[in-house]
């Protein structure tokens, strides 16, 4: 894809002045489309992952391999095992503004009985 980038005018002001278009009208920026989705990529995983070796799945083998390496103090094992067996915790954000409170109005609906 080339950027068509001539200029057309300079105004006295010494602007850059108008920019023609990257494509001619009816032309598009993608002419092959959108590339295909590899095929079945899910069932591919899911065969590679059930392999097993030894009785053991792929999948297991490599939890008890970053189970391994937590133990031996690698913290980006033991994060991403307890992130994905009990979720990642909530992170609190603070709303201040210099340290002062934000106030969020609150609407509070109530059913007018007269109008019913």
């Amino acid at each position: 894809m080339a950027w068509n980038t001539k200029q057309r005018n300079n105004n006295e002001m010494g602007g850059r002045g108008k920019i023609e278009p990257r494509w001619k009208k009816g032309e598009t920026g993608n002419p092959n489309g959108r590339p295909k989705k590899l095929p079945a990529l899910d069932l591919i995983m899911a065969n590679v992952m059930g392999q097993e070796k030894d009785g053991i799945t792929a999948a297991e083998a490599i939890i008890m391999k970053l189970r391994e390496q937590a133990a031996k103090g690698d913290i980006k094992a033991a994060q991403l095992l307890l992130d994905r067996a009990y979720g990642k915790s909530k992170q609190n954000i603070d709303i201040t503004t210099q340290g002062e409170k934000v106030t969020v109005p609150t609407i509070i609906f109530t059913k007018d009985k007269a109008n019913e």
